[in-house]
């Protein structure tokens, strides 16, 4: 399925006729090397030759380097955005952003979040007395009355992670703004990449990314980033990278670099092999349901249409039986792996319920509907019929016969 054909599957918003350029020539230019190497050079060097006191483009590896610079010029561009920002994991850029809170803040999240943010959330940030809700956000207005007066942050994700809801984000940005302008939407894009969703045309300040995930799409490094316009805002979380120190290595912001030349390509397969699998696992006699926002049959499919040019590889489904045939499930496949992440190349199969999701709390996990017969997929860039006969031959041998 080429980009044009997206529109076939009813998406509304255009995907950038331009991306594959901006992710091969911005940050990219061979002038700025003597050598003029057609591929950015990795420096892992530490420190920098000072000309005379202060008087240097770099001083310190923790504070700047070549390769992470042009990476973040990058991934900004992607997002047609002025700024961006690479720590050392998606956790570690919603560490730099909740850094910048006080004692006392509140943040308002949606209630279907990652596992790792809303286990930093109710863990973590409470020692600082932050305090955090997490509000259902099916309903934009009855969410925004979620909104106190010492909310600083408001944190979206969409599509969520397990069950893949989605959200009126730019509905929701209104109406947050009309409350307080002050206010910082953060919106989780791992899922759909700047390719298929652009948070800060919705109205969202910051656009935060796992790169470990599609970004990479290589399942061989471990990074988080943002992408903002806001300069005031910007300078604060640089000034929080650099004093916190949550920062990628040099071999990693090259590894992601190089990744990125083929992002909007990996993107258009995890698509189709995804909108494939899915509408298989829907037919299937042992499915009792699929959760996959690029097909009809998923309550918010009309919105995604709306906010969307495309969808990732990653949906969950419900099997009609129970933990004991999950791990059977689980432990048949032979294309899929058992393992936690998505995004990568390979396709990956989970239970949130035990794996991801774990530290959620158990009675919030049954109101979110993570429940051990619900099952996560990463679909990979394999053969469509290949994953699609793995998946027959495990989901026929989950039930003792």
């Amino acid at each position: 399925m080429a980009a044009a054909d997206n529109r076939a599957v009813g998406f509304k918003r255009e995907i950038d006729p331009h991306f594959g350029t901006k992710a091969g020539h911005i940050g990219q230019e061979p002038e700025q090397w003597s050598s003029m190497d057609a591929v950015p050079p990795i420096s892992v060097a530490t420190t920098f030759k000072q000309l005379a006191p202060t008087e240097t483009k770099y001083e310190y590896g923790r504070s700047g380097n070549p390769g992470r610079d042009l990476l973040e010029r990058c991934l900004a561009g992607l997002d047609d955005a002025k700024y961006g920002l690479c720590f050392s994991s998606g956790l570690g850029a919603l560490t730099a952003i909740v850094s910048i809170l006080k004692s006392g803040d509140h943040v308002l999240c949606v209630d279907d979040l990652y596992g790792g943010c809303n286990r930093f959330f109710r863990h973590i940030a409470s020692r600082f007395q932050i305090e955090s809700s997490f509000i259902n956000a099916e309903d934009p207005e009855k969410f925004a009355e979620a909104i106190k007066p010492n909310t600083k942050i408001v944190w979206l994700e969409s599509p969520t992670n397990p069950t893949l809801r989605v959200w009126d984000v730019e509905t929701i940005c209104k109406l947050t703004k009309s409350k307080s302008k002050d206010i910082i939407i953060v919106l989780d894009n791992t899922f759909l990449t700047p390719y298929f969703q652009k948070p800060l045309e919705l109205g969202c300040d910051i656009a935060l990314y796992s790169v470990t995930k599609y970004l990479n799409g290589h399942s061989d490094v471990i990074m988080g980033s943002i992408a903002l316009n806001d300069q005031k805002l910007y300078e604060q979380l640089l000034f929080t990278q650099n004093s916190t120190g949550i920062v990628p290595s040099p071999i990693d912001c090259f590894l992601v670099n190089r990744s990125l030349k083929t992002l909007h390509i990996r993107m258009e397969e995890h698509m189709r092999n995804g909108l494939a699998v899915g509408r298989f696992l829907e037919k299937h006699p042992n499915i009792e349901k699929v959760l996959h926002p690029g097909l009809p049959s998923h309550p918010h499919h009309q919105l995604a249409l709306n906010q969307w040019s495309g969808c990732s590889g990653v949906l969950s489904f419900y099997h009609k039986y129970g933990l004991k045939e999950s791990k059977k499930f689980l432990q048949s496949l032979k294309v899929f792996m058992l393992a936690e992440s998505l995004g990568g190349h390979e396709s990956l199969a989970e239970i949130p319920s035990l794996m991801t999701h774990a530290s959620v709390p158990a009675g919030d996990r049954v109101k979110l509907g993570i429940t051990d017969n619900l099952i996560r997929l990463s679909v990979g860039l394999e053969s469509a019929n290949d994953l699609i006969e793995d998946l027959d031959q495990a989901l026929k041998n989950m039930k003792d016969r």
